[in-house]
């Protein structure tokens, strides 16, 4: 296959994810009289603006590059956990819709009910698709449509 198109089925991967949202289990508990535990999930979708500056700029305070994540073997993984887990949990909950509950309070449940390897996966595959690709069209077409530079047609008239 050609690489662009293989970009471009993975892009749109990608977006279908990113609208759907993804549910990560939460934490199980065991209520009386029932056989099935409830299963308390968590939705991950697409944040907003706002979200994804936030997220962006947690992400790079942490200083390091995707793939020096993911290459990272179980002691690096400790470390970065121990050094990081509180920027981690943060960004998880901000992909999520909380409009009810504050950040920080879902972090914190993140952090304390959530299992590593669900965080982990979140952060790997969820998080890390957000990129500026999708802000390239609404640049170039703020580009055209900028009132104040000068059209084709306004060259040659000045007006």
């Amino acid at each position: 296959m050609d690489a662009h198109l293989i970009r471009q089925i993975q892009r749109e991967g990608a977006e279908a994810l990113l609208n759907v949202g993804v549910s990560l289990p939460l934490m199980d508990f065991k209520v009386p009289f029932r056989k099935e535990p409830l299963h308390l999930r968590l939705t991950m979708k697409r944040p907003t603006m706002a979200g994804q500056i936030s997220i962006a700029r947690t992400w790079l305070s942490v200083g390091m590059t995707l793939s020096e994540f993911e290459s990272l073997d179980y002691d690096g993984q400790m470390k970065f956990l121990v050094k990081h887990g509180k920027k981690l949990s943060r960004m998880i909950a901000l992909t999520m819709p909380h409009w009810w509950l504050p950040t920080s309070v879902l972090s914190w449940f993140i952090r304390h009910l959530m299992k590593w390897e669900y965080q982990k996966g979140a952060f790997e595959k969820f998080v890390t698709l957000m990129g500026t690709e999708s802000f390239i069209p609404i640049i170039r077409s703020a580009e055209i449509a900028n009132p104040l530079k000068a059209r084709l047609s306004q060259a040659k008239k000045g007006s």
